[in-house]
């Protein structure tokens, strides 16, 4: 994720608790995500869906925020 940005996420993560708490619940549905999708964690297909989509919301804002922190600096 933000793979041409890591100087800026780091910054964030550093100086806004918003993006950080953003980009640990990002963190956790990511995890989650993989665990169903490994077996590891037994969800229905909707609720594996709506944790995917929760997750791309979330990166969405982190990509908001990103972009804003790019366009003032």
């Amino acid at each position: 994720m933000f793979e041409f940005d890591q100087e800026i996420v780091k910054t964030l993560l550093s100086t806004s608790d918003a993006f950080k708490r953003l980009h640990e619940k990002h963190q956790t549905l990511k995890e989650q995500v993989q665990a169903a999708n490994n077996g590891a964690l037994a969800l229905d297909d909707v609720a594996l869906e709506n944790l995917k989509k929760e997750k791309l919301l979330l990166k969405d804002k982190m990509s908001l925020m990103v972009r804003d922190y790019r366009q003032a600096h």
